[in-house]
């Protein structure tokens, strides 16, 4: 009943920018959190960025400094700006999100489908 639309992946030269998109859709009570992970091949699932309702951040130690996440809270929509891309940041990026439904449900999480980030050099 939520979904979660992505958007922004692609093919890119190391040094090259990103922007993925995601948003929320359906029945939203509210949402307490929204980020973004990514899997590479042969690699466990890894935490890139998230967002928190109150604007608390927290980055992936390696896309410090080049990742920036934002969200826009009316369209419950969250960004990731990815500058300096390289190579290692080839993944599959998935947006997540927090979902309270309802005012009697609890907080449960949702992912997108995935879009494919390739960065190559």
């Amino acid at each position: 009943q939520v979904q979660l639309v992505e958007s922004g992946g692609g093919l890119v030269q190391a040094g090259d920018s990103l922007r993925l998109s995601c948003a929320a859709s359906g029945s939203i009570f509210s949402i307490n959190r929204m980020g973004w992970y990514r899997q590479a091949p042969g690699k466990q699932r890894e935490l890139v960025a998230v967002l928190t309702s109150g604007g608390r951040t927290n980055y992936a130690e390696s896309v410090k400094g080049r990742f920036t996440i934002s969200r826009d809270n009316a369209k419950n929509t969250v960004l990731l700006q990815m500058n300096s891309l390289k190579p290692e940041d080839t993944a599959v990026y998935y947006c997540n999100a927090a979902v309270v439904t309802t005012l009697l449900s609890g907080e449960n999480d949702y992912w997108g489908q995935g879009t494919q980030v390739t960065v190559s050099s």
